[in-house]
């Protein structure tokens, strides 16, 4: 019996699992270290154990997520590659990630007590703030912190694996608090080794350092919005993964003065037809990007009319528009074929790509691309 559900056109999201190997390739030729694939946070938006396994088969050596509860489904998976996990309270489950073999960021005493306390033979990362001001330990309780965590090492409570920290400016190459932030690392791995650590591990660079900061690599650099085609530092080109692809629901005619929309901020200048698409804010299209943001239709780039619904959008097609109901509308792509990018809606909305991105809702139907 045929599928009628899948003859039905409706908003899909297309990700490119074959742009994420790509990507992962191009930045590992960039680097003599190894490369950590960040899957956080649904893989930026893209599926978590579909990009990881992505990453890996580009070259990847190991995973990195934030926190346990993201950690857990790459194991479950069937995932065994060395998996990270930096962004835990005082109070989790310590004891869980020894069983389930993912390393643990340690910001400070109150982290490293709980894990030697709960945890006895868990492998960790001591994480030094760099300059962010916000997760890493501060530089005056470092030498402390080094101290006894070594002292944990030696009874066998914890062995430490690895030293991070992070850069706050990779995406301006040449900023100066990029330099003040590797050398504080670099004043960091000395203090580690005074203090009687020998982690194989050194991690600074995420993505945007890896591509344009050498200076900046250890063992390892962590690759997040990189896998998915985004350089914050625009000095290597990626490829986006992602493509949203929506059907007009219906197609109206319309004479000039026509208000559209919430507020009547778009009026039409002339007699045109308009398409409905059936995605809006609540699939994660940004209300901000409202009378700025333009689809692809009919081979041509077509603007909004009017604020993004909640659960509709509005497009101004022109009344000459070789368009029907059910056409197939591409809301952002990689920009192959001229079509908007995941980059030009984060500018519409004055934001990052990230959060387009990574805010794109469970509602869409989804579909991988090798």
């Amino acid at each position: 019996m045929t599928n009628l559900l899948a003859l039905r056109p409706r908003p899909t999201l297309r990700v490119d699992l074959g742009a994420v190997t790509a990507n992962v390739r191009t930045i590992r030729s960039r680097t003599a270290g190894e490369l950590m694939a960040v899957v956080k946070a649904d893989g930026f938006g893209h599926g978590q154990v579909d990009v990881a396994r992505a990453a890996l088969a580009g070259g990847a050596t190991r995973l990195g997520v934030t926190s346990l509860d993201e950690a857990r489904p790459l194991r479950e998976s069937g995932l065994t590659e060395r998996i990270l996990s930096w962004l835990n309270p005082p109070g989790a489950d310590f004891a869980a990630a020894v069983r389930l073999g993912i390393e643990l960021g340690v910001p400070g005493r109150d982290h490293l007590d709980a894990i030697a306390r709960t945890a006895p033979g868990a492998r960790i990362h001591l994480h030094l703030d760099t300059g962010m001001g916000r997760d890493g330990a501060e530089p005056a309780g470092w030498e402390l912190l080094c101290r006894a965590a070594r002292e944990a090492e030696r009874h066998g409570r914890v062995r430490v694996v690895g030293i991070m920290g992070h850069l706050p400016c990779a995406d301006r190459p040449g900023h100066a608090a990029n330099a003040r932030g590797r050398d504080r690392f670099v004043w960091g791995l000395r203090v580690a080794r005074a203090a009687g650590l020998r982690p194989a591990d050194h991690h600074l660079a995420a993505t945007a350092a890896t591509l344009s900061d050498p200076a900046s690599h250890h063992t390892m650099s962590r690759i997040g919005a990189g896998l998915v085609g985004i350089d914050e530092s625009g000095t290597v080109r990626l490829r986006p993964a992602l493509t949203l692809t929506a059907p007009l629901v219906t197609i109206r005619s319309v004479a000039a003065g026509t208000a559209v929309g919430y507020g009547h901020t778009w009026t039409a200048r002339r007699a045109t037809r308009l398409g409905l698409l059936p995605v809006g804010y609540a699939d994660g299209l940004p209300r901000l990007a409202s009378g700025r943001a333009e689809v692809w239709a009919a081979g041509m780039r077509r603007p909004v009319a009017g604020r993004i619904s909640m659960d509709m959008t509005v497009v101004d097609l022109s009344a000459d528009a070789a368009v029907s109901v059910g056409d197939p509308v591409t809301v952002f792509g990689p920009g192959d074929h001229g079509e908007p990018t995941t980059a030009e809606w984060a500018r519409w909305a004055e934001t990052l790509e990230h959060e387009i991105v990574t805010g794109l809702s469970a509602r869409l139907h989804r579909r991988n691309a090798a």
